[in-house]
């Protein structure tokens, strides 16, 4: 059997991770692209890892030159950027110094925490409702027989947000969405597409990392404004956004699969930082104030008495939960519920790691099928490191009780976030909005203001 060959034109070494040849494209004349120049024997310069990122290398006689354009290198500060305005209270002495790993707990100790885990969860909603919807503005595209299994899937489970988004009265004029860990911002463009007849929309897209094949070029509608917040949500400012600031729309937060402590950054974004500040903010700006003093004082007066009743900074929040396994206690919104029922920051780090147990119980099948399992299954649903994951044999614990202990743990850490919104006068809620054969990620928390008597 012949020895496997780079394509014609393209470049000559071999990525051993992904068993195939590099795919880029050499200088003319050489069989190595820039990245793996060094392997040109005749090429006596050498290649170096990017001190910035290391994912890249960089001729060594040109690294100050490369230092000076690297896409890694810290970029002036926006004016939205507050260091951890949204990173919540950090108390060093709730935190232990050191954490012991699930596998290194004696049988004993697992047994205690799950007899607390099950305690604290006495009361709670076990059975969430299944509130899986859809929305005329995908219709074409489920339908679309190009689309694989895995662009059908994402495409489901954006036709359910956007049909709980429309059942609690979010999809409508003078709003302002707020997508948080954009990534390439198919969930907003969605939402667009649904709201093509309606006037004065607002899209912001917040995303801490550069996205390559976003779809923001499709958005050429005027009424629609889009703009990109390249950010961590721990430093968001929603109130010095400029656009946002003008403007003053309520806003929607959105997200699909919003991984652990990043969905408490958001909720603190919106419900702490954004809707504490906007609440008695609601004077109208001067630039459409009437002339007369006369109308001034009664027009005032009458839009300050509508404003208090009417205004809502936070309009609504719909969120798909995922991976709490990467919850943080520091940033945990939930920490209250927590004390409330006897748990603390030692219980909640067992309890976000076992929080895997509920997605990674079928080890069996991903075993069978582990070569193709990475081109079927969603980012969010890979299997979970073995090290944290694995009782079979030191525990002794079935698969189907794990993957219910898992399950406990996210409802409760969930529900924590419940409790906090409905401190705040929101009447949040969970439910299971796809099915679990499209994603084992599949709780919405949707949340809306309760209504002013």
């Amino acid at each position: 059997m012949a020895a496997p060959q780079p394509e014609p034109g393209r470049c000559a070494y071999f990525v051993a991770r992904k068993k195939r040849f590099c795919r880029m494209v050499p200088a003319l004349g050489k069989r190595f692209c820039g990245e793996h120049g060094h392997q040109e024997k005749e090429n006596d310069r050498k290649r170096i890892p990017c001190p910035l990122d290391p994912k890249h290398t960089v001729y060594e006689d040109q690294l100050q030159k490369h230092l000076k354009k690297c896409n890694s290198r810290e970029k002036p500060k926006p004016v939205y950027f507050v260091q951890d305005i949204n990173a919540g209270f950090k108390d060093v002495a709730e935190i232990p110094e050191k954490q012991v790993t699930l596998s290194s707990l004696s049988k004993e100790e697992l047994e205690n925490l799950i007899i607390k885990l099950k305690k604290a969860s006495n009361g709670l909603e076990l059975d969430l409702k299944e509130q899986i919807l859809s929305h005329k503005a995908l219709h074409e595209a489920l339908n679309d027989p190009k689309n694989g299994e895995s662009a059908f899937k994402h495409l489901k489970q954006q036709a359910s947000i956007l049909g709980n988004m429309e059942k609690l009265h979010l999809l409508g004029p003078g709003r302002c969405f707020i997508e948080f860990g954009a990534g390439r911002g198919k969930l907003s463009h969605w939402v667009d597409v649904a709201l093509q007849d309606v006037e004065d929309t607002q899209f912001l897209l917040v995303e801490r990392a550069t996205t390559r094949f976003k779809v923001d070029g499709k958005h050429k509608k005027r009424d629609s404004v889009f703009e990109r917040l390249q950010v961590d949500i721990q430093h968001l400012c929603l109130n010095k956004v400029p656009s946002l600031e003008k403007k003053r729309l309520p806003v929607v937060g959105i997200g699909k699969h919003l991984c652990g402590a990043a969905t408490d950054l958001a909720l603190r974004c919106l419900v702490e930082s954004y809707a504490t500040c906007c609440g008695g903010e609601n004077e109208e700006p001067a630039a459409k104030r009437p002339k007369n003093k006369t109308e001034v004082a009664v027009k005032s007066s009458a839009d300050n008495e509508r404003n208090k009743d009417d205004f809502k900074p936070v309009a609504g929040i719909v969120i798909a939960l995922c991976c709490h396994h990467k919850c943080d206690w520091t940033h945990y919104v939930g920490r209250e519920f927590f004390k409330s029922v006897g748990l603390g920051p030692v219980e909640f780090h067992y309890f976000q790691r076992m929080s895997s147990w509920a997605t990674c119980g079928m080890r069996e099948t991903i075993t069978s099928t582990s070569e193709d399992h990475t081109n079927n299954t969603e980012e969010h649903d890979q299997p979970y490191s073995k090290t944290e994951s694995d009782f079979d044999t030191l525990q002794g614990l079935p698969v189907e009780e794990r993957k219910e202990i898992g399950a406990l743990c996210k409802l409760l850490i969930d529900h924590g976030r419940i409790r906090y919104l409905q401190q705040r006068g929101y009447r949040a809620a969970l439910h299971h909005y796809t099915e679990s054969a499209i994603s084992l990620e599949n709780v919405l928390l949707t949340a809306v203001p309760e209504p002013t008597t």
